[in-house]
């Protein structure tokens, strides 16, 4: 499993289905700030663009980052990882902060 950085600098009326299918990448997440996320997920980076680019503009910014999971424990004490609820039949879930 590998922990990754997202970001991105797209215009607000895109950033919904972006979040959303960022929420649907991985095993887990976790939204620090409104357009940061650590994703858990056995995809390469490169399979992740892939599947990101779409909904970015070429000329907006999006970055993903391979990062160490030791170091995301250290910094994000805010906000966790919530599992993803797909087994259950729940939909993709709306992004949420939970309280330390």
């Amino acid at each position: 499993m590998r922990t990754y950085l997202i970001s991105y600098d797209i215009p607000t009326h895109q950033r919904y289905a972006l979040a959303s299918a960022v929420m649907q990448l991985g095993e887990a997440w976790a939204r620090p700030l409104e357009s940061t996320w650590y994703v858990q997920s056995t995809e390469r980076a490169d399979a992740i663009e892939q599947r990101l680019r779409p909904l970015a503009d070429a000329a907006e910014g999006l970055l993903i980052q391979e990062v160490d999971a030791r170091a995301l424990l250290l910094k994000t004490t805010l906000r966790w990882f919530r599992r993803r609820q797909a087994a259950a039949g729940l939909g993709a879930a709306e992004p949420v902060a939970l309280a330390a």
